[in-house]
């Protein structure tokens, strides 16, 4: 298999970046990490941190000094999220006299004067119109565009962590900031391409993240998590917040690929920049003539009515191990293939999804219903003998192939009743699936029909 230097699985490390660096979860959120240079003063500190997103999960935030070295005391912490509007900045002068700059075709700008008595702005995003008294009267309107004044320490316009801390001695460090955010995705796809006749697939992966937290991460490190990571209810208390020395932060090594505690953690080897409201995609696995078997099942439940042929389902399946070009953790995501026609062209054949897949199984994709196979079933007899209770049914499966080449069909079967069952009559040996599902396989050559038949009696 080719894997190119795009994604690593990170391993464990002390080692810290300066960079911003992204963990993004396939749940909608991330880990969001970043370098805060801080410097105290013996006592009591407010250091304040507004690079971070709008959507926050503000209990989750953990301020830290990863070497381990400074002394502080987390007094208290607070997070500003003050929404940007006009309406909001007029809040903040309610009762106060503003500036209002009016624009008038063909005449110069003019300059007014007038007291916000009120601004418009709800929290919430409903309209009120404001109301602005200039020279004594009062407008259900602005007079002109407002003009206002610094704000001052005490506001903020973009999303700000501030802190108070008590440090026992003076210094100077690079602090991490690390928190949960939502607004991030990620997800895997893979693009399968087979040749119209043979058993060998092209397998090319992708993963797209997308940001929608508000916010650039300019050449960040960013690594993806695949697997179920547990969370609580979003009315309960996520996270403490919390002050850490020392610690183990995630480093990428040479192209490998290991496990991360329970889940599966990939890295992308070079810094990207995500932009918010970016979609990017990111080639992660390249393999050619990989192995793969193409299975066809009769569903005979339900699959049939009385008179009414029914579909058998194409399905592909091919092992996820090195010796057959792959061997590393997929993560879950669509799975699209395609055919390549004489002339060498693609067409889309299917699509479907794979749950996350470790190394060493064997993943089985439906990919549609066969065009030119066919099934019928249909219950010749049937026994009841509630006294006894035991239950007895003879099936008739039709299997017909109008392709110019002989297929092999699994007839997969179930029993219907609860307890103990067994074939007393099959016109060929069965495989039993599992504790209620047996299959019959059957090859059928072109142009010809099959028939199996079985009895099976229940006893409960």
């Amino acid at each position: 298999m080719k894997l190119p230097a795009l994604l690593l699985l990170a391993a464990a490390s002390a080692s810290f970046a300066a960079d911003p660096a992204l963990t993004i979860y396939n749940g909608g959120y991330a880990v969001v990490r970043e370098t805060l240079p801080i410097d105290l003063k013996s006592g009591v500190n407010q250091v304040s941190f507004a690079g971070a997103t709008a959507q926050v999960e503000a209990d989750s935030v953990i301020l830290r000094d990863v070497a381990g070295k400074a002394e502080f005391q987390i007094l208290e912490q607070s997070y500003r999220n003050d929404p940007v509007s006009q309406a909001m900045l007029l809040s903040l002068f309610e009762g106060k006299t503003l500036e209002f700059v009016r624009h008038e075709p063909n005449k110069p700008d003019r300059t007014l004067t007038g007291k916000v008595v009120r601004s418009g702005f709800v929290p919430g995003g409903n309209f009120v119109e404001p109301i602005i008294e200039v020279d004594g009267k009062l407008q259900f309107s602005l007079p002109g565009e407002p003009v206002f004044p610094s704000l001052g320490t005490d506001n903020v316009l973009k999303p700000t962590l501030n802190w108070k801390l008590q440090a026992a001695t003076a210094g100077k460090f690079e602090a991490e900031v690390a928190y949960l955010s939502r607004g991030f995705t990620w997800e895997a796809s893979y693009n399968l391409v087979a040749e119209e006749k043979g058993d060998t697939l092209d397998v090319v992966g992708w993963v797209t993240m997308n940001n929608q937290s508000g916010m650039t991460f300019p050449e960040a490190k960013i690594k993806l998590m695949a697997g179920d990571v547990q969370r609580v209810a979003e009315n309960s208390p996520t996270m403490a917040l919390a002050a850490a020395r020392g610690g183990v932060v995630m480093d990428a090594p040479v192209v490998t690929e290991k496990s991360f505690d329970e889940f599966h953690l990939y890295t992308l080897a070079n810094p990207a920049t995500l932009r918010d409201k970016e979609t990017k995609q990111v080639e992660f696995v390249r393999a050619t003539g990989v192995k793969a078997e193409r299975i066809y099942i009769f569903e005979g439940r339900g699959n049939t009515r009385r008179g009414t042929p029914g579909k058998v389902q194409v399905y592909r399946e091919f092992r996820n191990t090195e010796a057959n070009k792959l061997g590393l953790a997929l993560p879950k995501g669509k799975v699209r293939f395609y055919s390549q026609d004489g002339d060498r062209q693609l067409e889309f054949v299917g699509e479907n999804t794979i749950d996350h897949t470790p190394k060493g199984e064997v993943i089985r994709v439906l990919t549609g219903n066969s065009f030119d196979l066919v099934g019928e079933r249909r219950q010749v007899n049937q026994t009841e003998d509630e006294a006894n209770r035991v239950a007895t049914q003879t099936i008739e499966v039709k299997l017909r192939n109008r392709k110019a080449e002989p297929v092999v069909i699994r007839v997969r079967e179930h029993a219907t009743r609860g307890g103990k069952w067994t074939l007393t009559a099959q016109s060929q040996p069965h495989e039993k699936v599992d504790a209620t599902t047996f299959e019959f396989v059957v090859p059928v050559q072109p142009n010809e029909e099959k028939v199996v038949t079985y009895t099976i009696r229940s006893t409960w």
